[in-house]
């Protein structure tokens, strides 16, 4: 589904991916780890068009997009989550949420589509029909999150990348922004998560990379990578039984 081969990529001079590669299997949810700086946003912004690759290749599905815009790459089904949500603050959660299937507007049946996916961001978040005549700015940290998911879910996305989707949120929203996206898993969605709560994630996903200084230094199972003692130490704590005692803000069982 998502193939990264051998990119690099940066800002000018500074070279921040380091002939990085990935995979995403189709209905797949994959996660890279890593601290922050080590190019986690770079990578995602590469994979979506909005930053060009200096080299390497990125496939999604049949379709070379190395060097295609983001809004070609939206349509062929592949959307971006950014960390900062990017949600325009004045205008309502409706009209948000519209403005997720623009992309499609010229397409036949456009408007009974674009209810249709409507419908379906509202059953998977409420809250977001309660408050859809509310402005954006007035929403809580979670629901601004949850409306920055449902907005890329308009746009028919067959792959969904995340970008930190729990930082800044409390426990509880955290544990419900994870059901969710295990839910658009169960749906058949491919997944490429970045998160900051490495335990959370890799108890949710089924394979993750970790990425440092813009290199994979490491890549596996979720199993294996937490029984790795440099990702127990750098990521997980410095010893085993301190990790298995840690709580995570997710307790559900692994994804079938």
């Amino acid at each position: 589904m998502i193939e990264v081969s051998q990119v690099v990529a940066g800002y000018g001079r500074l070279q921040v991916l380091k002939r990085v590669s990935l995979s995403v299997g189709a209905g797949k949810l994959v996660t890279v780890i890593g601290a922050n700086g080590a190019g986690k946003s770079t990578l995602l912004r590469c994979i979506q068009g909005l930053l060009p690759a200096t080299s390497g290749q990125i496939t999604f599905g049949a379709h070379d997009i190395t060097r295609l815009p983001a809004e070609k790459i939206v349509r062929l089904g592949l959307t971006l989550v950014p960390e900062t949500r990017e949600l325009f603050p004045d205008l309502s959660v409706h009209d948000n949420l519209v403005l997720g299937a623009y992309v499609h507007r010229r397409e036949p049946q456009a408007a009974a589509r674009r209810a249709a996916a409507l419908d379906e961001v509202f059953e998977l978040f409420p809250v977001l029909k309660e408050r859809s005549s509310a402005r954006a700015m007035t929403l809580s940290g979670g629901q601004q999150q949850m409306l920055a998911i449902g907005r890329a879910l308009m746009t028919r996305p067959r792959a969904l990348m995340l970008d930190e989707p729990s930082l800044g949120l409390a426990p509880l929203v955290i544990g419900q922004i994870f059901a969710t996206i295990r839910e658009l898993r169960r749906r058949g969605l491919a997944i490429l998560l970045v998160e900051q709560n490495v335990r959370a994630a890799l108890k949710l996903t089924e394979r993750a990379y970790v990425l440092e200084t813009g290199s994979i230094v490491a890549s596996g199972s979720a199993a294996e990578l937490m029984e790795n003692d440099a990702v127990i130490k750098a990521y997980l704590g410095s010893a085993r039984g301190a990790m298995r005692a840690a709580d995570s803000a997710v307790r559900e069982p692994p994804a079938p």
